[in-house]
């Protein structure tokens, strides 16, 4: 599929680790500096991106898409900021898990085909296959974490299962559905621990698998960024995730940056605030344009020194 710009998708399996609030702030920040953006709010039934831009609950939404066949650029609503609009999936009438496949793909191919330099995703939480499958569409697929115990878990577990399901999906494309499926049920037999070790034993028993994957998973790559750091070793905790996901998993991603814990962040969310606007010369700000800078580049943070 041909595609206008570029899509990022902010998942991370957890709520309350900020991704709505970075994706508003990314927007926002790409915005001001003369790209245009729309953002979408797929996360169905808990749509609150319009409230991180002191938008009033937009009446056009995803269920006119899907009930009405209404084209996707006909659902932007403007966000007050020059050069962004949003699209919001508050659907009252479909369930995440509803959504039928052809419908999952016709969203897909409106997406790609809107006419804007930045396509900024929100996912939901959770790692249901349609929040795993918009997650696998995007260009840059960004993993927003903060640092505690269960967040850190969730997000691991959302990229494990976004891996997993390119590789079923790839291989199920190519005909050869039974046989991942019979290895993963043997996958304790053959000693396997963890989904680099299944991704190496499929390519080394099977060299015409071993093919496939290297082409499918030679681009799957995720951009990691950490929010609500409250110390330099909560900081450095992105590196250490970067060696966790290359071991456990084999993939490769890249840690654009971080954004520490501050007040205003939540003062901003209580007063239905758009942070960049209201905030835009605080620490944090600056932050965020760093690291949304650092996607737009390719780019991973300094190393830290000290």
């Amino acid at each position: 599929m041909n595609k206008e710009g570029e899509i990022w998708a902010v998942g991370g399996g957890k709520g309350g680790t900020g991704k709505t609030f970075l994706t508003a702030c990314m927007g926002s920040h790409l915005a001001k500096t003369g790209k245009k953006v729309t953002l979408i709010d797929v996360d169905i039934g808990g749509a609150n991106l319009h409230s991180f831009l002191n938008v009033s609950r937009p009446r056009k939404s995803l269920t006119d898409f899907f009930e009405r066949s209404a084209d996707l650029s006909e659902l932007k609503v403007s966000t007050g900021i020059r050069n962004m609009n949003l699209i919001t999936g508050d659907i009252h009438s479909i369930a995440s898990d509803s959504i039928k496949f052809f419908q999952k793909l016709k969203l897909f191919r409106h997406i790609m085909k809107l006419n804007t330099q930045y396509v900024l995703i929100d996912l939901g939480g959770g790692s249901h296959k349609n929040t795993l499958d918009t997650f696998l569409i995007a260009d840059k697929m960004i993993a927003v974490v903060s640092p505690e115990v269960i967040a850190i878990e969730n997000m691991y577990h959302f990229i494990r299962n976004a891996l997993f399901r390119k590789v079923r999906m790839s291989l199920r494309a190519h005909g050869f559905r039974e046989i991942i499926e019979h290895m993963w049920k043997k996958r304790r037999e053959n000693g396997i621990k963890n989904l680099k070790e299944f991704i190496d034993y499929l390519k080394e028993s099977f060299s015409f698998i071993g093919y496939i994957l290297e082409d499918e998973l030679r681009d799957f790559k995720v951009y990691l960024i950490l929010n609500k750091a409250r110390s330099r070793q909560d900081i450095l905790l992105g590196s250490s995730l970067k060696s966790v996901l290359l071991k456990y998993l084999g993939i490769e991603s890249q840690y654009v940056g971080y954004i520490e814990y501050d007040d205003s962040i939540w003062r901003s969310v209580r007063n239905r605030q758009t942070f960049m606007l209201n905030y835009s010369s605080s620490p944090c700000a600056k932050e965020i344009e760093t690291f949304t800078e650092n996607l737009v580049q390719g780019k991973e943070i300094g190393l830290l020194r000290g």
